[in-house]
């Protein structure tokens, strides 16, 4: 059964509102002075993860001052589905990551598999170093290496299915202007 505009509506007018797009600045702000003092002397590679990070990719690399250069991959476990599979990988990186200082920018870090097999994929490639950011971690007890947190986190959120700033409800709802909960998920 497809989604409908309907349904896609329903959802945003009723979900909670968890970070507006003050808060979200804010905080992308605080991990932007975070990251240019680690990196703005190391010419970094930002890789920001699609489709869900672009909007947070987009809003952190306008905030670091100092030159790096982009780009993109392409991993996805969900799809337009609310729950994670198989990974699959559709773009892999254009710049060689060999030596380089690597900035993996992502949307979330829920349980984390898609995040760590996208980190252990670039570790092959023989980074210099090798960093990650996310706009939001999900608080829980499900995490696939428990012990694995991103090198830089904006936002926490609770356990709930969560959308909007490049996060996506069945492929809709990513340009949501602040991080919404889904009522009853």
């Amino acid at each position: 059964m497809s989604t409908t505009a309907n349904e896609v509506e329903t959802i945003w007018r009723e979900a909670d509102c968890l970070w507006t797009e003050q808060q979200i600045e804010r905080a992308i702000e605080a991990v932007a002075q975070t990251i240019e003092t680690d990196l703005a002397d190391k010419d970094p590679l930002v890789l920001v993860v699609m489709k869900g990070g672009m909007i947070f990719g987009a809003r952190l690399v306008m905030r670091l001052r100092f030159p790096l250069e982009l780009d993109y991959i392409h991993a996805t476990r969900y799809g337009l589905e609310t729950q994670g599979a198989e990974l699959h990988w559709k773009v892999l990186p254009q710049h060689p990551l060999e030596g380089r200082h690597v900035l993996v920018v992502d949307d979330i870090l829920d349980e984390g598999e898609t995040l760590c097999k996208i980190l252990q994929s670039c570790r092959q490639q023989q980074p210099a170093s090798l960093r990650c950011t996310v706009l939001v971690d999900k608080v829980h007890e499900r995490k696939y290496q428990p012990d694995f947190k991103a090198d830089y986190t904006c936002l926490e959120v609770p356990d709930r299915f969560v959308f909007g700033y490049g996060m996506d409800y069945k492929g809709y709802l990513r340009n949501a202007d602040g991080i919404f909960a889904v009522k009853g998920l």
